[in-house]
């Protein structure tokens, strides 16, 4: 299946800024900011895009042809993302914790476009003093949830709410969440698998909701990323794992674009980034196969995708009948 046509604190703000570099004041200043698109255009939208995996993710799916949007809060940083690529990604000056701000990205694109065929849910925040390994959950403060939960996680959710506004319409569209082996085993901290695991089942739901609409919903396993803050440290390895076996951010934007042209992806599923690339010969910059993570973090996903069995099934009572297992209903509404 091809898809053609087709950050601040609490509380969270509701406002009317614009976003971009758009302005909506003055008509013809709107006409002159749309990009031309034509009816085969691949149009994608990648969130947090002004560094690390989304710089990478935004850069590959534009040199393999796509028209993206990068949103990210800092105008400074979006321009280098852009930078040699300017007839091809588009910013968009955004705080992923402003819903009207969000709104607003999404209403641009609709205007400039016309459609939206990939969403990449990567924008994330960490709260301050985060160093990834060390902290026990009661020594870090309480409102790291705020980062972690109501930011980083409701922003994919937000986010997808929009996209699917505009892609259910369209009856095509790819939904990806950035997630990794946090799901599985604990990583970072209890917040940061929380917040994982939760993507995950997200998409699998999600995907339950898409089904006969034409879009899918994915979470993707990313493991150790040499994005280059971790390079410039000079490190051969990363808590064990191999940095020259580690995935570029580009290789990661390699795997999605296959993603959303391969017709045998099943919605909902999770996939593991490397073990993907390596099955359909996607490679780093430098030629190097990125390996998986899948046996150092106890095994694959948690969450099946929907299979066609489940297409039609709406309701526990129904899935009891479907199952032969009369006491699924209530054993669904009781937990």
């Amino acid at each position: 299946m091809r898809f053609h046509p087709v950050e601040s604190a609490h509380p969270r703000r509701r406002c009317a800024d614009t976003v971009g570099t758009m302005s909506t004041d003055n008509p013809s200043d709107s006409e002159a900011s749309v990009e031309t698109t034509t009816p085969s255009t691949r149009v994608a939208l990648v969130t947090g895009g002004s560094r690390g995996v989304g710089q990478g993710v935004a850069r590959a799916l534009a040199d393999a042809g796509w028209h993206v949007y990068v949103t990210g809060r800092s105008a400074e940083r979006l321009a280098a993302t852009i930078e040699g690529r300017e007839h091809s990604i588009f910013p968009l000056e955004v705080d992923h914790s402003d819903d009207a701000r969000v709104e607003a990205a999404f209403d641009e694109i609709r205007t400039r476009s016309g459609r939206l065929d990939l969403l990449v849910n990567n924008v994330w925040t960490n709260p301050k003093g985060f160093m990834g390994f060390g902290s026990t959950f009661w020594e870090r403060p309480v409102d790291d949830w705020d980062s972690l939960i109501g930011i980083g996680l409701r922003a994919h959710y937000v986010a997808s709410v929009e996209a699917a506004k505009i892609m259910v319409p369209q009856g095509s569209g790819q939904i990806v969440h950035i997630s990794s082996f946090g799901s599985r085993a604990p990583f970072h901290t209890v917040l940061y698998g929380m917040s994982k695991t939760a993507l995950d089942k997200m998409a699998a739901d999600m995907a339950h909701d898409l089904r006969e609409t034409g879009v899918r919903c994915n979470s993707l396993w990313l493991g150790l990323i040499r994005t280059e803050l971790l390079l410039s440290f000079g490190m051969e390895e990363f808590n064990g794992f191999p940095l020259d076996r580690a995935e570029d951010p580009e290789f990661v934007g390699r795997v999605i674009a296959a993603l959303a042209e391969d017709p045998d992806i099943r919605s909902g599923d999770t996939i593991i980034t490397a073990e993907y690339g390596r099955g359909h010969g996607i490679v780093n910059n430098d030629g190097a196969q990125p390996i998986s993570h899948r046996g150092a973090f106890g095994g694959g996903p948690l969450f099946p995708p929907v299979t066609d069995a489940q297409l039609g099934l709406d309701t526990a009572d129904e899935v009891a009948e479907h199952t032969g297992k009369s006491g699924a209903a209530e054993n669904v509404a009781g937990h």
